[in-house]
């Protein structure tokens, strides 16, 4: 159902704004706010799919915010994947001194990749148990276990009512890092009155509990030592956890292991000097020494597990990488699929089979866990919060829906659980949570240095391009007379024709122009408009076919 945009802001009345992350899976951020002063919370990306060629990343849409970044009181982050943290520095961009609040790995991770951007944040590094005052938001952070270290889930505090937002969280109970989802912290709001739970849908279709991390760690050892060759693990270049259970496995069997990738290189160090990640001494060797190590001896750490066309797995499996892969040596992909890679991930698995690789997946061994809450994790919090109002995030359709009727069968009544889209306008006073309009909210594509000026009709000319082909059609008017005095003369590419098939509409497309100076028409335009519907039609039906058609006209010079 369309929404019309909201009324004013009244005084006292929380807004909240998802401007990305419902209703798919990346390029998270909401916006909160109250008399006056916002609040951001995450600002993430969304990798593009295969129907958005060229494009680089997708950020949230910051159009709601450009005439109100002076009342921007700061950005707060949960955590520290990109789908939450890799839309800061184009938010910065607008406005370089919005203060930025996170945990330590967090803000270690993010001022790293501001540095690429020539951007020195003002950050504020807080911790589990902190809080916080920002401008009329009380923020309380919260512990919580997710696939990287130093998660937080945000209790914000207003006049207006009690607001947790759990940023990604799951609840496993024997963590690689010994720190648990505190869950007396949630018992303890639940007890206040909690009024608004924002809560992770990413699994919440998914019964019962996620399994343990440390789980994974005796599967990849198990892989390593069976593997004759060298062994290559792709993985999120932030899952810290999972980098350190293959450090282990490869100590376990006596191998070195060499990062590869730019930001896994980069993230690695961070987490290392952080002492988030324990790395022995003289286990990490340079990816230009691992020529002189035998390749029983090594294990690459990768990045590239979604298929990713210029990451390493896929230049890898398209032989394009220094790092050659065949029979005896094993590639283990350590990630779950983000919705919408599946076909880039398969195509880049059968590659590599086909250079005679053993690749392990998560499809055929139990190398991976979520890091997200399942359907019976969601109902704990449930039960132990008795929000009076739900409203579910982080996910596609399927999640949110799903994630409703969870809190529906805990007692939480079905109006007050709210299903929206990125763009609604959510208005919390009086303990009531209500759905009161809508704000414009696209895609914002980044392409090279480009932000935000490539448009769905573009990504639907470039599909086009693509899979049907160019073609271009050249002729010359006398713009007196309007009959043709050079061409027409036809050109295409991509086409998978030579130019030759050509040849039976051009006497076709120069019937067309004579009929159209007969009537009367010399412009130049509507002589273009003649020339794409002539072969446009003759391409679709001789040719099943429908290429990008460029007529171009134009007046032959008169004497002076």
């Amino acid at each position: 159902m369309e929404l019309s945009a909201p009324a004013p802001l009244r005084p006292g009345v929380l807004r909240i704004i998802p401007l990305g992350g419902i209703g798919e899976i990346g390029r998270n951020m909401t916006v909160f706010e109250l008399d006056g002063q916002i609040m951001i919370l995450d600002c993430g990306v969304l990798f593009p799919e295969e129907t958005q060629p060229g494009v680089d990343l997708i950020l949230p849409d910051f159009g709601y915010l450009e005439d109100k970044l002076d009342r921007i009181v700061g950005a707060v982050l949960t955590h520290g994947h990109e789908d939450h943290i890799g839309g800061v520095p184009y938010l910065l961009a607008m406005r370089k001194d919005i203060p930025i609040i996170g945990s330590t790995l967090t803000l270690a991770l993010v001022e790293a990749k501001l540095k690429e951007h020539r951007i020195t944040p003002f950050s504020h590094t807080v911790k589990e148990g902190q809080i916080e005052q920002l401008g009329p938001f009380n923020l309380e952070f919260v512990a919580v276990n997710h696939s990287i270290p130093d998660s937080l889930a945000v209790i914000i505090r207003s006049t207006a009512g009690t607001v947790l937002a759990t940023g990604d969280f799951k609840m496993d109970q024997l963590p690689l890092d010994g720190r648990l989802t505190d869950l007396r912290t949630f018992a303890r709001i639940g007890e206040e009155g909690l009024d608004l739970f924002m809560v992770d849908s990413t699994n919440a279709d998914v019964p019962g509990f996620t399994p343990l991390e440390r789980d994974i760690g005796p599967v990849i050892e198990n892989v390593i030592s069976k593997t004759l060759g060298k062994v290559v693990v792709a993985s999120f270049s932030s899952h810290v956890h999972r980098v350190q259970q293959v450090l282990d496995a490869a100590v376990a069997n006596n191998r070195k292991v060499a990062f590869v990738g730019r930001s896994m290189v980069r993230n690695m160090g961070i987490a290392a000097d952080l002492g988030y990640l324990k790395v022995p001494a003289g286990l990490i060797v340079d990816l230009n020494d691992i020529d002189e190590i035998p390749d029983n001896r090594i294990v690459l750490m990768s990045t590239g597990s979604q298929g990713e066309p210029m990451a390493v797995l896929s230049r890898i499996a398209n032989r394009d990488h220094r790092i050659i892969i065949g029979e005896g040596d094993t590639v283990l992909m350590a990630s779950s699929l983000i919705p919408g890679n599946e076909n880039a991930v398969y195509r880049v698995i059968d590659g590599l089979i086909r250079l005679g690789a053993n690749v392990v997946h998560k499809g055929n061994a139990k190398v991976h866990v979520s890091g997200h809450a399942a359907a019976g994790e969601l109902l704990y919090c449930y039960n132990i919060l008795k929000p009076r109002n739900v409203l579910p995030i982080h996910g596609e359709a399927r999640h949110l829906h799903a994630n409703a009727k969870l809190a529906i069968q805990t007692g939480v009544p079905a109006e007050q659980t709210l299903i929206v889209h990125d763009g609604a306008v959510i208005d919390l006073v009086d303990g009531v949570a209500k759905v009161v309009g809508q704000v414009p909210c696209d895609m914002l594509y980044v392409d090279g240095k480009t932000v935000g000026k490539i448009t769905d009709e573009d990504l639907k000319d470039r599909r086009i391009l693509a899979a049907e082909g160019f073609i271009s059609i050249f002729a010359v008017i006398d713009p007196s007379t309007g009959k043709v005095v050079e061409g027409p003369e036809i050109r295409a590419r991509a086409y998978a024709e030579d130019d030759h098939v050509f040849d039976d509409i051009l006497p076709e497309i120069e019937r067309a122009l004579e009929r159209a100076a007969v009537e009367g028409i010399r412009d130049t335009y509507t002589m273009q408009q003649v020339i794409r519907r002539t072969i446009g039609g003759w391409v679709a039906k001789a040719h099943r076919r429908k290429p990008m058609i460029i007529p171009i006209v134009v007046h032959s010079s008169r004497p002076a």
